[in-house]
């Protein structure tokens, strides 16, 4: 199943394919050397000057060896058939450096002539090597070199080779890394949509075996958290039944005494209180996770649930910015704005027909990758004791020492947990000059920024 509850197409991975982390990585791995092997063959194979320079510095050290193996009218003639020439030592130009092939040719005709022959060689235009052996004679012999060896023989080349090779190493590296992450991209999206009360399970048919188990343990732990919810509601809507039906018959007794004193009136309002600590724990159960989402003007939804206390005089002021729609829970939003307004009426001096000190804003704010709605409750009470703003959002937390009044303290508690839902956050901060303000921030994208406060 989809986060949103639909059923999904199940693609099953072929029984060949590896299913395990270990079978994948030795299978990439052993696929990309192969490739590389591949490739250097190809390179050797294209770049031939490598395997022709062994053969012509062993070609080069024969013509020489005969060269001063002749004698001079020889050595003359075999000089016109061959192209050599004897020159002096400051008729030998300095040598080109063409790295590590300069150095390698030089060890072959060293190896070839003896370990004091000297190698200078130059690929330009013309073409030629000059070698001194002592070993055979006193004088430099300039020997014509073909340019087809030493052509393209240039570190470039062979650095264009392995680049190409390392960037489809690379390649193959990530292609790897990235099915190794998606099954955990996967496990972290469903445990945020699980946070936000939705139900989610994970496929198990289509990925590697290591992570079959991880997504079987998830799905069984939402299975026993869902459960667990189910019992604690049903459980808490069957005592709620039962105390009701005694409360109701008390308030009816009540109110047919004919003693209208003000022992009764005391009894009536009591029964009133514990039927109302009776709404809030179910509305703390009843989170509104099985409420149907759907895309909604949070400016409509405001005015909506305002316009009840500003029927007789205006008690709430709206400073409300155009907002684009987006998914909301409109029973939840509208309890969660509902508990935010009555605290600030109760606590803030609005609730005496004085007031006027509270009110609701909504903008938009963040930037365009991750924009986000915010949504603050405004008052001008005495405020919270900042050591207490981190433990107000608790069930049965309230902040009666600062600011004083009668509740369960759940009414924070299912505010925190509705905008949870909505993948949101709420905050209290004390305002300058006297006050509280409750902010809400909801993202309008997947997830809230981090600095959305």
């Amino acid at each position: 199943m989809t986060a949103a509850g639909q059923p999904r197409a199940v693609i099953r991975t072929p029984y060949w394919f590896p299913q395990s982390f270990f079978s994948r990585t030795l299978w990439l791995v052993l696929i990309v050397v192969l490739f590389s092997k591949a490739l250097t063959l190809v390179y050797l194979m294209m770049n031939e000057d490598v395997l022709v320079d062994r053969q012509y510095s062993h070609g080069a050290a024969l013509t020489l060896r005969a060269y001063w193996a002749a004698s001079e009218e020889e050595r003359d003639e075999l000089a016109r058939a061959a192209g050599l020439k004897r020159v002096t030592r400051d008729a030998v130009p300095a040598s080109e450096q063409h790295w590590p092939y300069s150095e390698i040719f030089e060890r072959q005709m060293q190896a070839e002539l003896g370990p004091d022959t000297e190698v200078r060689l130059r690929a330009q235009s013309p073409p030629a090597l000059w070698v001194h052996a002592p070993e055979l004679g006193p004088d430099w012999v300039r020997i014509p070199l073909y340019p087809h060896p030493l052509r393209g023989q240039r570190i470039w080349s062979v650095l264009g080779w392995f680049l190409g090779i390392g960037l489809l190493s690379t390649a193959a590296a990530w292609i790897f890394v990235r099915q190794l992450n998606a099954p955990l991209k996967r496990l972290v999206f469903a445990a945020r949509q699980i946070g936000q009360g939705r139900s989610v399970r994970l496929p198990v048919s289509d990925t590697p075996s290591e992570m079959a188990e991880v997504y079987r343990a998830f799905n069984q732990m939402a299975e026993d958290v869902e459960r667990g919810a189910r019992e604690r509601e049903l459980m808490l809507a069957g005592v709620s039944h039962d105390l009701r039906t005694p409360l109701t018959r008390l308030r009816l007794s009540l109110e047919l005494m004919s003693n209208d004193s003000e022992l009764t009136e005391d009894m009536v309002r009591d029964i009133e209180d514990m039927d109302a600590i009776l709404d809030q724990f179910l509305a703390f159960i009843r989170d509104g996770r099985d409420e149907r989402v759907e895309e909604l003007d949070l400016s409509e939804l405001v005015r909506e649930v305002v316009a009840p206390y500003n029927q007789q005089e205006e008690r709430v002021r709206l400073c409300l910015e155009p907002l684009p729609p987006f998914p909301l829970r409109r029973v939840s939003m509208k309890r969660l704005l509902a508990n935010l307004i009555e605290n600030a009426l109760r606590y803030g001096g609005g609730g005496g027909g004085g007031g006027g000190g509270v009110e609701v804003a909504a903008f938009l704010a963040g930037d365009n990758a991750a924009p986000y709605v915010v949504l603050s409750v405004l008052d001008r009470g005495q405020g919270i004791d900042p050591a207490e703003l981190q433990d107000i959002f608790n069930p049965f937390i309230r902040g009666d020492r600062a600011r004083g009044g009668k509740g369960t303290g759940l009414g924070l508690a299912i505010v925190k947990r509705i905008a949870a839902q909505h993948g949101g956050s709420v905050e209290l901060r004390n305002r300058s000059g006297g006050g509280l303000e409750a902010r809400v921030c909801l993202p309008l994208g997947l997830m809230l920024p981090r600095d959305a406060v």
